[in-house]
């Protein structure tokens, strides 16, 4: 493991690209689960952007605010392009993180109440770890995928559950943005083993601005902003903390530790957005929801004590 790393450095300075201060394992694992923190305050914090913001205006918005304070970052630390090479993998993460996932479930949420959207997050560890498993060669034991299974299941059920087991015309923007959104974490999640996980997210965010930037100036042109606390406040947190913040404590987690076994944290997700969504929200859970966490609870801790 040591000679491995030691050769990832050597290949890093040899390419000018910094490689990323190691991690350990506990860290790694607290880091991820910081940005699933993040992330669960997500659809929430959309909710209240929609209350002044329309739809379009505010997955651009978040996209230029998040990418100035990116950019600010590697202006003020001198931080170099990254080379040729990754650049492919940094559009994957624009395409799926920057851009897919916030504008499909943003349209999502326009009719979705946000416990139904939880639905895609509750799959979500299970579709990283499968494209993770395409990408990279990984192959996570059997033990693994029946407790990622059983948990993704369980958070299924649980969410459908939510919304009376009907399924409406969100639901194509849901899946959609499962798919995108989990290829976006896994180019990230390796990426971010050659490069600090703020940088990847960094990157992907400034190479959108030539996007997202007139695509602001159209929409808030064609949708009146409403200014309210909550509208500004739902903005700020999907732009800062959950484009940006969330991210970079997510990539390097997932570095760290690996990207099946941090997607798997990713199964309490949905059940920490109901808790934000009555909180915040004032929607109602079942008594389901204690039941439904505990069995999550469970799996979290076979996926993350079983062996890849």
């Amino acid at each position: 493991m040591r000679a491995q790393s030691s050769a990832i450095a050597e290949s890093s300075i040899a390419v000018g690209t910094p490689p990323a201060a190691p991690v350990s394992h506990r860290a790694g694992t607290l880091q991820a689960a910081l940005g699933v923190v993040a992330f669960s305050l997500t659809f929430p914090a959309t909710a209240w952007g929609l209350e002044g913001f329309g739809p379009w205006a505010l997955v651009a918005v978040r996209s230029v605010l998040a990418a100035a304070l990116a950019g600010g970052c590697l202006l003020f630390l001198r931080v170099r392009l990254p080379e040729r090479r990754h650049w492919a993998g940094l559009a994957v993460v624009a395409a799926g993180v920057v851009l897919g996932f916030p504008m499909l479930t943003t349209l999502a949420l326009e009719t979705s109440t946000t416990s139904h959207a939880a639905v895609v997050v509750g799959l979500l560890p299970l579709t990283t770890a499968l494209l993770s498993a395409l990408r990279t060669g990984v192959r996570p034991s059997r033990t693994f995928w029946v407790a990622a299974l059983a948990g993704a299941a369980a958070v299924l059920a649980f969410t459908i559950a939510q919304s009376g087991g009907a399924l409406t015309a969100a639901d194509g923007y849901l899946f959609a943005a499962l798919v995108v959104c989990a290829a976006g974490y896994t180019e990230g999640g390796r990426l971010a083993r050659i490069m600090p996980g703020w940088q990847v997210i960094g990157w992907a965010l400034v190479c959108c601005l030539p996007l997202t930037v007139p695509a602001a100036a159209v929409a808030l042109s064609y949708e009146p902003v409403v200014w309210t606390a909550h509208g500004v406040a739902g903005v700020l947190w999907v732009a800062v903390g959950s484009q940006f913040l969330g991210l970079v404590v997510w990539y390097r987690g997932m570095a760290a530790v690996g990207i099946p076994k941090a997607s798997q944290l990713q199964l309490a997700q949905p059940l920490l957005t109901l808790v934000w969504s009555v909180l915040l929200l004032g929607e109602h859970l079942t008594v389901a929801a204690p039941l439904t966490a505990a069995a999550v609870l469970v799996c979290i801790a076979v996926t993350q004590r079983s062996r890849s």
